[in-house]
Parts: C-alpha cells; sequence; structure tokens
C-alpha cells in the first residue's frame, strides 16, 4: 500500500513537472521576498501597538479621504499576500507564523485586534518579533501590565 502511494505520487510529480518546477520557484521566492521584507514591515509596528487595550485610529486616518482609501487598498492586499506566503510557509520553507501575524495587522477586519494580542502572547513570538526589529534599529514591542502578566 505505501509502495503505491509513493508510485503514484512519483508519477503526479512526473506527469506535472511544470507545476512542480512553478511550485518550487514560487516557494523559493517567497522565502526570499519574506526574510527581505519581514524586517522592514514588522519595524513600522509601533513599540506600543499591543499596550492599549483597544486599538486606536491608524495614523493613515488623517490622509485626505482618496489617500486614505488607496492606502488601506494597498495595504490589504499586502496583507493578503503575506497572508497566502505565511500559510504555505507552515508547511514550506520560512517563518509561516510571523509571516501570517504580519498580514493579520496589515489586512482589516473586525475583531483583528483581539486576534493580534492573543497571538502575540507567545514569548516565541514576541522574541521573534523583537529580533526582527532589532535588526531593522526599531525599538521592541511593549505590552501593558495585563498583557504581560498572561504571556507569562
Amino acid at each position: 500500500m505505501g509502495g503505491s502511494l509513493l508510485w503514484q505520487l512519483w508519477h503526479w510529480v512526473q506527469s506535472n513537472e511544470a507545476l512542480v518546477g512553478f511550485l518550487v520557484a514560487g516557494s523559493f521566492l517567497l522565502l526570499i521576498f519574506s526574510a527581505a521584507l519581514l524586517p522592514f514591515v514588522v519595524s513600522l509596528i509601533p513599540a506600543d501597538y499591543f499596550a492599549a487595550k483597544e486599538r486606536g485610529q491608524s495614523r493613515f486616518h488623517r490622509l485626505h479621504p482618496s489617500a486614505h482609501a488607496l492606502v488601506v487598498v494597498i495595504k490589504n492586499l499586502l496583507g493578503l499576500v503575506f497572508l497566502l506566503g505565511g500559510m504555505a510557509m507552515l508547511v514550506l520553507p520560512g517563518q509561516g507564523l510571523l509571516t501570517i501575524l504580519v498580514a493579520l495587522i496589515l489586512l482589516d477586519f473586525p475583531g483583528k485586534y483581539r486576534l493580534e494580542k492573543r497571538l502575540v502572547r507567545s514569548q516565541r513570538v514576541v522574541r521573534s518579533i523583537n529580533w526582527l526589529r532589532r535588526r531593522a534599529g526599531a525599538r521592541p514591542l511593549s505590552f501593558s501590565e495585563k498583557d504581560q502578566e498572561e504571556r507569562q
């Protein structure tokens, strides 16, 4: 049974060489893309972003309404790219969870801030984010006292 499944998989790979090549190339490009952009995007998160009980207004809100709409569309498209890349990196090389967290920060949807705070409670995630922020020359993230207690 196991040999038959492997044979079927091998046959599928051989008959879909172009698709497999595209997936391998895409995986490699996602790895390079995320490694290059992730520190920059993480450095843009305000250091006190997770310290507030509720999320404040976006700094883009002060822009002209049409400029604000354009920024929101671009930000959400970039968030979607990071989300898809992060989901792919859960099974491919790369920092999938961290990329998904960055995607969630970029995307706009109801309940987003609570979800972000829940994900960042992991000490491992915070260490990874702060390591990337240090590489980009940004201050480490700060948290409210309640969040600090919950993270430990």
